[in-house]
């Protein structure tokens, strides 16, 4: 797909390739009520120091929220801290990032990647808690089969479908199949007390999480409802005027055609409406 052409379709998606883009971006979305996680594009990196550039960004991104009191944490990619390269290198970028969050009153959210690391993201995540690192989160990928047993003792954690393509073996292929996981792990989740941030721009699981939460009599200070940059703005706006919080990811890097392809070869839907939006965006009047 011709770069000029991927720019165009996810501008509204990323907030560009420099941190001062994202910092504006998150300014607006708090001015709307919003929370934000900010993501530094950049994953399955082959050399250290690329690894090592990606972790000043993010002790970056750490030093300007504090310093312009924005409301934003930070979501990192385990693949992007040097995974691949091995897991010393990379379980030290993360401590780092994670103490500095800490010292700064902040947290630090690690993302969920293909299947291919689950087993060692968890292991990490559970590594840190059991450290006394309270400010730590982890992600749940609903349509994996495994993810309901996964659930059990974790605490932060956002639940999403999840968005990477897996074989039938491992992880459900029907649409109902998925929502059926995400309610499950989610009831399971808050049944254990745990802070959910429930992911998803899916109409039916967001009832369905409005009346998991509202069954429960949950406060609203133990939830949250998160969404992807330029979808679905109007229904965030309609949660937070109904009182719910919710936090938008927010990305941005000089990577951003990179991590669009990818997202488009991951998901063979959003490939199909990117064609479609393309379209409609080269007709007359589109």
């Amino acid at each position: 797909m011709p770069k000029g052409v991927v720019r165009r379709l996810s501008a509204p998606y990323i907030a560009g390739p420099t941190l001062d883009d994202a910092i504006r971006c998150v300014r607006g979305l708090n001015a709307a009520g919003k929370a934000a996680t900010i993501d530094v594009l950049g994953e399955e990196v082959v050399r250290e120091d690329e690894a090592g550039e990606i972790a000043s960004a993010y002790h970056r991104v750490l030093a300007r929220i504090e310093g312009e009191r924005l409301d934003a944490n930070i979501s990192v990619k385990l693949t992007g801290l040097g995974l691949e390269l091995g897991e010393d290198l990379c379980r030290t970028h993360l401590v780092q990032l994670v103490e500095d969050a800490r010292t700064r009153g902040n947290f630090v959210r690690i993302d969920m990647e293909d299947s291919s690391t689950t087993e060692t993201t968890l292991a990490l995540y559970r590594s840190l808690r059991s450290e006394g690192y309270e400010n730590v989160g982890v992600v749940l990928q609903a349509y994996l089969h495994r993810t309901q047993g996964d659930a059990a003792g974790l605490d932060n954690v956002r639940l999403c479908k999840g968005i990477y393509v897996e074989p039938a073996s491992i992880a459900y292929q029907d649409d109902d199949e998925i929502r059926a996981s995400f309610v499950a792990t989610l009831g399971a989740l808050l049944d254990e007390g745990a802070y959910v941030g429930i992911a998803t721009h899916d109409e039916l699981l967001l009832q369905a999480g409005l009346r998991e939460v509202r069954g429960r009599g949950l406060a609203r200070a133990r939830y949250e409802f998160q969404m992807l940059l330029g979808v679905r703005t109007a229904r965030g706006d309609e949660l937070v005027r109904d009182g719910h919080r919710v936090r938008v990811y927010v990305p941005y890097g000089t990577q951003w055609y990179e991590y669009s392809l990818r997202r488009l070869q991951e998901n063979p839907k959003l490939a199909g409406y990117v064609a479609a939006d393309t379209l409609r965006r080269l007709r007359p009047g589109g």
